[in-house]
């Protein structure tokens, strides 16, 4: 007998695009700290324009192309990176470093993440900054 679960994924969907959480801790027997996200953003539209004081957060544009804005907290320091699916990296955003997208293509953007401690909407450790 073939045993199988599937889980439906909830889609967060406003005006921008959408935001799934693909797996969290407790989809995989708790043998990860953090989660995996996938947002989308439509041609044009800004996302994100926060920073963590707390989660690492790691991006990789899987489809389109995205300007990413990186700011340092403490030293106002701006780093300005271009990704797109042409050229594959993951990036990784630490602690105190705002950052900001915004889908420089023509088509949808979709960027898969992974954040190393899940969200918790009790203590999201996300604070507004805008950068982009």
């Amino acid at each position: 007998m073939i045993k199988i679960e599937i889980k439906n994924l909830k889609m967060y969907v406003d005006n921008r695009g959408w935001l799934a959480e693909i797996f969290r801790p407790e989809d995989v027997n708790n043998t990860m700290n953090g989660q995996v996200t996938i947002t989308t953003a439509h041609p044009g539209i800004v996302k994100a324009n926060h920073y963590h004081k707390k989660m690492n957060e790691w991006y990789c544009v899987i489809k389109g192309k995205m300007h990413l804005v990186l700011k340092d907290m403490k030293s106002g320091e701006k780093k300005e990176i271009m990704l797109s699916e042409d050229d594959l990296k993951i990036i990784k955003i630490s602690p105190g470093l705002a950052h900001g997208f915004r889908n420089v293509g023509d088509d949808m953007l979709f960027v898969l993440m992974y954040i190393d401690r899940p969200f918790d909407p009790n203590d999201p450790d996300t604070f507004p900054e805008v950068v982009i």
